[in-house]
C-alpha cells in the first residue's frame, strides 16, 4: 500500500470514530432518557449502543493499522501488507455495523415497518461486501 494511501485512510477511520462517536452522543443525550422512562425498547437501544462502540472502536483499529502500512522504511513490505489488510478487515467491520446503527434505532423508537426495510437494504449490503470485499482488500506480499 502506498503511503500516501495508507495516510488517507489513517484521516478516514479517524473521521469515521469521530462519527460513530457523535451518533453515540446522540444516542444518549436524546434517547437515554426515553428509555429511563421506558418509552423505547430497551434491549434495542441497548444493542445501538453495544454496535456504536464495537464501531468506533473498530474503526480506532483500523486507523493503527493502517498508520502501520505507512511507515515506508521502518518495517517489512511483507509487515506493512499485513497491517494494510488487518486494517482494512476492521475498516469493513466498522462500516457494516454503522450503517447498521439506523435500523436499531428504528427498532428502538418502535417504527417496526420502517425498521424492516432498512434492515433488508442492511442485507443487501452485507451480501454484497461479501460477494466483493475479497477482491478490493490489500494485497498479499511474501
Amino acid at each position: 500500500m502506498a503511503e500516501d494511501v495508507a495516510a488517507s485512510n489513517v484521516n478516514r477511520s479517524y473521521q469515521l470514530s469521530a462519527s460513530s462517536i457523535a451518533i453515540f452522543t446522540f444516542l444518549l443525550f436524546f434517547l437515554y432518557p426515553k428509555y429511563i422512562a421506558g418509552q423505547v425498547d430497551a434491549i434495542s437501544y441497548q444493542a445501538t449502543l453495544i454496535v456504536m462502540g464495537v464501531a468506533t472502536f473498530s474503526f480506532a483499529f483500523a486507523s493503527f493499522y493502517y498508520y502501520g502500512a505507512s511507515l515506508a522504511g521502518r518495517i517489512a513490505d511483507v509487515e506493512r501488507a499485513r497491517y494494510s489488510r488487518r486494517g482494512d478487515r476492521l475498516w469493513l467491520i466498522g462500516c457494516v455495523l454503522l450503517f447498521l446503527a439506523p435500523t436499531l434505532i428504528l427498532f428502538t423508537v418502535r417504527l417496526l415497518f420502517v425498521a424492516a426495510v432498512w434492515f433488508a437494504l442492511w442485507l443487501v449490503y452485507v451480501s454484497f461486501v461479501l460477494r466483493n470485499f475479497s477482491r478490493i482488500q490489500a494485497e498479499r506480499k511474501g
